[in-house]
């Protein structure tokens, strides 16, 4: 099938993939009356004078924004919010259909970090927990952590943790089947943007010290002039052996690869110095850094991509609905590093749900019955504050 000439077809019949349906029937005046005026008035009141009413009483318990500027959307770049429209109405159509959560696209036409953060602050009290998309680095790290720090519901930049979950759950498996330990490996992250410093970080988080971040100009080095904040902040911690030069420098003996960067920039000679039995974690799309079969022909001992047509799609559809409805039903303030660990170990373990964990199948299929709930489970568990951060009065 020709996706694109297909799916545009498709979205001209569809006008979009949203409606919104109404819960109840409006089909008499005592129907009306209840759902609207006069009755709706003692709904009001109530969360007037109780405002965490509002997650009873309204859609707000069960809603989430998907927020973006459009200035990284897919493979396409700065393309605009309404460019991005399409996109974020799928993102809404796959919180529904793998965690039965509603959710609103918001695309808005700023790129200043401060007027987004405004505008969506504005309109949080319409949502109980906001997702960032498609929004460029290293503006989407100010945003998050201006949002985080003004809300009282989770704030959760997708493209950043989403991305580095499913790795950690890619990569559990991965260390299983290869006989490793975490703590024990030397990884080099590919791209040092909003996923790799996502993924870097939460690698670090669960014991994987020694990290070498390589960016499109080079192997991120304190000395570097080129380093954006963000950079500068991770040239603190990763490099331990304060390596410079360039990516095929990085690689060298190393056991991982994970790749959140360009196509085709991993040669097989760059696999062949890598530790043996290697895992390597091809991610850019839709061309990745390596192709599988080259990479296996190298010595690569385990190939993740992001796409559906090779075994190990490392796709962020595993993490975010779970991850939102389980933070729903928790009514958690905010999402947290135990959560996200909670919910990597939860996509991990339910890889042997549907069959044995193999080198060709490390993480669960989206379509796997139970896998949004089970990620839900173990994220609304791993809640440290449930609805403690919602203030009445």
């Amino acid at each position: 099938m020709d996706y694109f000439t297909e799916s545009l077809s498709k979205h001209r019949e569809w006008g979009g993939k949203l409606e919104t349906v109404p819960k109840m029937a409006i089909a008499s005046r005592e129907d009306l009356s209840l759902a609207y005026t006069p009755g709706v008035a003692s709904a009001c009141l109530a969360i007037r004078d109780t405002p965490s009413e509002s997650f009873a009483l309204t859609s707000r318990k069960n809603t989430v924004a998907v927020v973006t500027d459009g200035t990284a959307v897919l493979g396409l770049g700065d393309i605009g919010p309404e460019a991005a429209m399409p996109v974020m109405e799928g993102k809404c159509a796959l919180f529904k259909a793998f965690g039965g959560v509603d959710a609103v696209p918001l695309c808005i036409r700023s790129k200043d970090v401060d007027t987004i953060v405004e505008t969506v602050a504005l309109l949080a009290g319409s949502f109980g927990g906001i997702n960032l998309e498609d929004i460029s680095a290293p503006r989407c790290f100010d945003i998050e952590d201006k949002l985080k720090s003004r809300l009282d519901i989770p704030v959760f930049h997708d493209d950043q943790h989403g991305t580095a979950i499913v790795v950690l759950a890619a990569l559990t498996n991965a260390l299983k089947l290869t006989g490793r330990e975490l703590r024990d490996c030397r990884a080099v992250i590919s791209g040092a943007g909003a996923a790799g410093t996502a993924t870097a970080k939460l690698l670090k988080a669960c014991g994987l010290d020694d990290i070498v971040m390589v960016a499109s100009r080079g192997i991120i080095h304190p000395a570097e002039y080129w380093l954006t904040a963000p950079q500068r902040e991770m040239a603190g911690w990763t490099n331990q052996g304060r390596e410079r030069g360039s990516l095929a420098d990085a690689v060298r003996g190393r056991d991982v690869f994970i790749g959140v960067s360009a196509p085709g920039i991993l040669t097989q000679d760059m696999v062949r110095t890598m530790a043996g039995g290697s895992i390597i974690f091809a991610m850019a799309n839709p061309v990745p850094e390596i192709m599988p079969d080259a990479a296996k022909a190298a010595g690569a001992a385990i190939v993740g991509t992001g796409r559906s047509d090779f075994p190990n799609q490392i796709n962020n559809v595993l993490a975010f609905p779970g991850i939102f409805r389980g933070a729903l039903d928790a009514r958690a303030a905010q999402i947290t590093e135990e959560m996200k660990l909670a919910a990597a170990s939860a996509i991990a373990d339910f890889a042997s749900e549907f069959g044995e964990v193999s080198s060709e199948r490390l993480l669960p299929e989206a379509f796997d019955p139970g896998l949004g709930d089970a990620v839900a489970r173990r994220v609304q568990s791993a809640c440290r504050k449930p609805a403690a951060a919602f203030q009445d009065g």
